[in-house]
């Protein structure tokens, strides 16, 4: 074998090389990304939270019985106002959960039962809404994410202050 030849094959393996590390690299960063991605909508997703409006339209939906009636909750602007304000957005993260796009264990970390909680006060209204407009559709995502978190709540589920009472938190140069 020439000179040329052996040159050639060791151009050809490095080349499939670089091309296999190049793909490696790339799966790599998309991963990255994603996780970025995730981050940012979660990061989103507690900033909103904290938006003083939805917080005033929670405690306003929080404050109503169970299983109101549509014409109850009608009775009132500001409370079909924050029915409605509390729906289109729990109707997004239904979503964005659904999609993947804000990690469920974040979702339910944040909101958990009060999300069935908060269902639980609007569905009549919810009901009724899709009933006048015909739309079967209306505020689903936010019926699914109620059902799936109360699905997934274990039956003895302990809060976070008591099941976490011994947390520590790591040390600086141990936190990654």
């Amino acid at each position: 074998m020439d000179k040329l030849t052996v040159l050639a094959n060791i151009a050809e393996i490095i080349g499939v090389v670089i091309v296999i590390g190049g793909l490696f690299f790339a799966i790599l960063q998309m991963r990255q990304i994603r996780q970025q991605r995730r981050e940012l909508a979660a990061i989103e997703l507690f900033r909103f939270f904290g938006n003083p409006s939805f917080s005033d339209a929670y405690l306003l939906v929080l404050k109503l019985p169970d299983d109101m009636s549509a014409d109850e909750i009608r009775a009132s602007e500001d409370i079909e106002h924050a029915a409605m304000f509390i729906s289109t957005t729990m109707e997004n993260i239904g979503v964005m959960t659904h999609e993947r796009i804000v990690p469920y264990l974040i979702v339910d970390s944040l909101m958990g039962i009060n999300t069935t909680v908060l269902w639980n006060k609007l569905k009549n209204w919810t009901y009724a809404l899709r009933q006048e407009l015909g739309q079967e559709e209306t505020f689903e995502w936010f019926e699914w994410l109620a059902d799936k978190l109360e699905e997934q709540q274990p039956s003895n589920y302990t809060p976070a202050y008591i099941a976490y009472r011994d947390w520590r938190p790591a040390r600086p140069h141990q936190e990654s």
